[in-house]
């Protein structure tokens, strides 16, 4: 193969579809937290502005508990994200750390176990061998975290990134359902809520299964399904509790 078909080959390997998705997953991540950031968002708060709209008519006790779970939920979900990704990127250090002390006290092990991972890919003895010293040399611990650790030793994920975006997704999510339960449609607040969080989480579904790479259709109706059956269920919890609790329904 000429040189010249080779370059031709790799500008259509750089276009491809496969490729650019992949390229772009691994960069967009925090777009996937943040989708999902919101979509709790949506999916928590019209659930509890749905339980308290059954028990009260109260337009005031229902923006109050609205509010409530807004920040709550946004400081919970930023602080769970910045902890979860923070773990991450600290067993990956270590794990590098690790790597890197291994390399340097006994590299010919280290030169054996990489070209073993590539045996077992299906690469000849000599031929492994060979890929595994190609790319020690090249940069032997990037090679042994992506074939033994599967990472890659000059990214890491940022925790702050991680949680500002959720806390932002989630609060910007909580809005929705939260403007559309207490607007000056009362006597359609419910309606009007159950068709916003259906209508906002079928977006959400819809962008979250297309930064993935897969069919939208499922995803939005998996989400459709759980903003649904969650309203339900915490509307007919807020009703019955209402019913028994003096003074609950005004």
């Amino acid at each position: 193969m000429s040189k010249q078909n080779i370059a031709k080959l790799d500008e259509e390997i750089m276009a491809s579809q496969e490729f650019q998705r992949q390229n772009m997953a691994a960069k967009l991540n925090w777009l996937r937290a943040g989708v999902l950031g919101a979509n709790d968002g949506i999916v928590s708060t019209a659930g509890l502005v749905m339980g308290v709209a059954g028990a009260t008519t109260d337009s005031g006790a229902i923006l109050i508990a609205g509010v409530a779970g807004l920040v709550a939920g946004s400081i919970s979900m930023a602080g769970g994200e910045y902890t979860s990704v923070s773990a991450q990127k600290d067993s990956e250090k270590a794990a590098l750390d690790k790597e890197r002390q291994e390399l340097a006290d006994n590299p010919e092990l280290e030169l054996r176990e990489l070209a073993w991972f590539y045996e077992q890919k299906g690469l000849s003895l000599e031929l492994a061998t060979k890929v595994a010293a190609e790319l020690t040399e090249k940069d032997a611990l990037k090679a042994h975290a992506e074939a033994e650790l599967g990472i890659d030793s000059e990214q890491h994920v940022s925790p702050s990134q991680a949680a500002l975006s959720s806390f932002v997704a989630f609060a910007g999510g909580s809005l929705l359902p939260l403007l559309a339960v207490t607007g000056p449609w009362v006597a359609y607040r419910i309606p009007v809520t159950v068709a916003a969080v259906i209508a906002s989480l079928a977006v959400t579904g819809y962008v979250g299964a297309k930064i993935g790479g897969a069919k939208s259709g499922k995803a939005i109706i998996r989400n459709v399904i759980v903003s649904v059956a969650t309203m339900g269920i915490t509307y007919a919890i807020g009703t019955f509790v209402g019913s028994i609790v003096p003074g609950a329904a005004v």
